[in-house]
């Protein structure tokens, strides 16, 4: 483990990705962190974000071209390195994505579909309340009421509701937290969504590797 004790945080930097906005909340945390350019950089760290604004599937070709896929199950799927997916990092992590026609991670069964601009304004932009659905640690301390910060014109339809961890209204209920094991992901974006953002991009910092593993079911 580098940096001592600590766990090195690795944040995928690519184009569409909102990485630096990552890195000054991990830097602002105190917490040791890399931005990582290349998927080699993976053995480097000890935990990894993919963070992701703009369409899933201008970042699936990105993540595609660069050989991420294979150096992420490597190192996700079949090994045991937490990984956080923040807006269009989580909805990459499922088969497919109505947005592009993406073929997506295929990490969690499930698909990724449109808000309907008939019945509310696309994008969602702005603060939502986030209610809790899991027992998983990682969404074990958010508030009742807690609000995050989301801009997102499409949402996550999970088709295993054990991987549901905290769900949100804005014209249907969808879902905006997502959590199985050492895998969780936020659709609101954590670095801006005030305290609880932080404390939520801290607590993936911290949680017990072993404990993550243990829960993969």
């Amino acid at each position: 483990m580098s940096y001592r004790d600590r766990p090195v945080v690795g944040v995928i930097d690519y184009q569409t990705g909102n990485s630096q906005s990552v890195q000054y909340a991990l830097n602002f945390l105190g917490v040791p962190n890399h931005l990582l350019t290349t998927s080699d950089e993976l053995s480097e760290v000890d935990r990894v974000i993919l963070p992701g604004v703009g369409s899933a599937g201008t970042t699936m070709d990105y993540l595609n071209s660069a050989r991420w896929p294979s150096a992420l199950h490597e190192r996700v799927i079949e090994g045991d390195m937490p990984f956080l997916g923040i807006c269009v990092g989580l909805q990459v992590l499922f088969e497919t994505s109505a947005e592009q026609h993406a073929k997506c991670l295929g990490w969690l069964p499930g698909t990724v579909r449109p808000f309907s601009p008939e019945t509310v304004r696309v994008p969602q932009m702005g603060w939502n309340q986030v209610q809790r659905e899991s027992d998983h640690p990682f969404v074990a301390g958010l508030p009742e009421d807690g609000h995050f910060y989301f801009v997102n014109s499409y949402y996550a339809d999970p088709a295993e509701e054990s991987d549901i961890a905290a769900t949100t209204e804005y014209g249907v209920r969808f879902i905006s937290a997502v959590a199985r094991g050492n895998i969780m992901a936020t659709q609101f974006h954590t670095e801006k969504s005030g305290p609880l953002g932080l404390d939520l991009l801290e607590r993936f910092t911290k949680l017990p590797q072993e404990e993550l593993c243990s829960l993969r079911g």
